[in-house]
């Protein structure tokens, strides 16, 4: 009669584990930001215009930013890390906020621009979507504004 207690209340803890599991495995992660990518067209005035893909990533209140543009190209060899970069975003639709950084790839002369990640504080809720790139490198300053609404929509923290 004992051993009959004890394998139900051994079975029942098994089942509420298992299922405590399965509903940490279903709920979304904590610090997630949707949508992790989207993209935007900017005009670098005499240096280009393109798209740009902005992939994002969230970890508490510290979030991320990489961007790749086709608005502007290398005109010689860029080593790795010598890009410093200012994403400004809009915030919630009524200020501004800057992701910054020095990280880039090396870039090969003729090669698109990437940089990142950036990186700037989130808080939950806060919904931003590209405003502006500056890019300085070798001490030239390029400053790339906007001219599409980031698609498929703000990024969400």
């Amino acid at each position: 009669m004992r051993n009959g207690r004890l394998g139900r209340g051994i079975g029942t803890a098994l089942g509420v584990g298992a299922l405590a599991v399965g509903a940490l495995a279903t709920a979304p992660a904590a610090g997630a930001v949707e949508p992790q990518s989207a993209t935007l067209s900017f005009d670098c005035g005499t240096y280009g215009s393109g798209t740009a893909t902005l992939t994002a990533s969230q970890d508490g209140t510290s979030a991320t930013i990489a961007v790749s543009t086709t608005a502007i190209t290398a005109p010689i060899d860029i080593g790795a890390g010598a890009v410093n970069s200012t994403l400004t975003l809009t915030k919630n639709g009524t200020g501004t906020t800057d992701f910054t950084g020095s990280s880039n790839p090396a870039i090969p002369a003729g090669g698109a621009v990437s940089t990142g990640p950036l990186t700037g504080t989130v808080a939950a809720g806060d919904s931003l979507e590209g405003k502006s790139l500056k890019i300085v490198v070798f001490g030239l300053t390029v400053t790339c504004d906007a001219t599409s609404a980031q698609a498929p929509g703000p990024f969400v923290f």
